[in-house]
């Protein structure tokens, strides 16, 4: 594997190269502006002072935007790279349970029982290779699609229910643990499809960062031409300084070598690059009296 460049050396550097531009620029100052008081070709020297120093500033102005360049260059590398970890991971796990059930069933007679144990296994493998293969088929989608509002008319309520009980068999819990308060007839401005994905990536996070004992509720309240929708988990929560990064692309928190939760780091750039071409916003909060996550979109609705 090839091994992820750093940030530290590209930050120093251009740091040294700021400071070193700065000094200089203040010193060369300095000089010539002694230099032009002491002179009798005092016009001369204030001219070339004021080149010299535009010319500096266009110098500094091109370090700091290739520095920045470099910055971001590196880090969506190094999402990158956890992109293609987490993927590899997602395909070869429920790859090798398949092969290891289907050789045990191929090798040994295998009672009834144990058969429908393996028959149920392979089928909950094949479906994590089929969400998978559908949330990239999403991300595809919406990285080629261009912006542009929608005059179709989504409601909320039965479209969160069907969504919860999709969650719940994916995950093998109770839909009770999901509760969902909304009032009926709240439609909000946008295709169904692009608001099925935004809370099914949604309330799929909620459920996988919350096991086992999953305690998920989903509010949706109608404003002035708006409704906003609340999904609350119980879950280890999202540190501060990291609740904006989380909606960028490639992005999961911590190493990929050492968390459980399945993933690939698009589900929450999906949720915010739906919900901004339907002209919304989300946004991630922390809970206030227990651990876990808040996440509020607010998405245009019907008069």
């Amino acid at each position: 594997m090839e091994p992820r460049r750093s940030l530290r050396w590209p930050i120093l550097l251009g740091v040294v190269l700021i400071g070193s531009l700065v000094i200089l620029t203040v010193g060369w100052v300095i000089v010539s502006i002694a230099a032009a008081l002491g002179s009798k070709n005092a016009p001369f020297y204030w001219a070339t002072l004021g080149v010299g120093v535009a010319l500096l500033v266009v110098v500094l102005a091109g370090v700091i935007v290739y520095l920045a360049l470099t910055v971001k260059a590196i880090a969506l590398s190094q999402r990158q790279s956890n992109f293609i970890d987490s993927v590899t991971h997602e395909l070869k796990s429920p790859l090798a349970s398949l092969k290891l059930c289907l050789q045990t069933l191929t090798r040994r007679t295998v009672p009834a029982d144990q058969q429908a144990d393996f028959h149920r296994l392979m089928l909950q493998d094949v479906e994590r290779l089929d969400g998978l293969i559908d949330h990239l088929l999403d991300a595809a989608r919406t990285l080629n699609r261009h912006p542009a509002g929608s005059a179709e008319l989504t409601e909320l309520g039965p479209l969160l229910a069907q969504v919860r009980t999709a969650v719940a068999l994916r995950h093998g819990v109770a839909e009770d643990c999901m509760r969902i308060d909304c009032g009926p007839g709240l439609r909000v401005r946008g295709r169904e499809t692009d608001v099925e994905i935004v809370f099914r990536n949604l309330l799929d996070n909620a459920v996988k960062y919350s096991l086992p004992d999953v305690e998920v509720e989903v509010t949706a309240t109608a404003g002035k031409g708006t409704a906003t929708v609340r999904v609350a988990d119980n879950g280890p929560g999202i540190p501060l300084s990291e609740r904006n990064a989380v909606f960028r692309r490639f992005v999961r928190l911590g190493s990929e070598l050492e968390r459980s939760a399945p993933g690939t780091g698009l589900g929450l750039y999906l949720v915010r690059s739906l919900v901004k071409q339907m002209r919304g916003r989300v946004t991630a909060k922390g809970r206030l009296a227990q651990p876990g996550s808040v996440f509020e979109v607010e998405l245009p609705a019907a008069s």
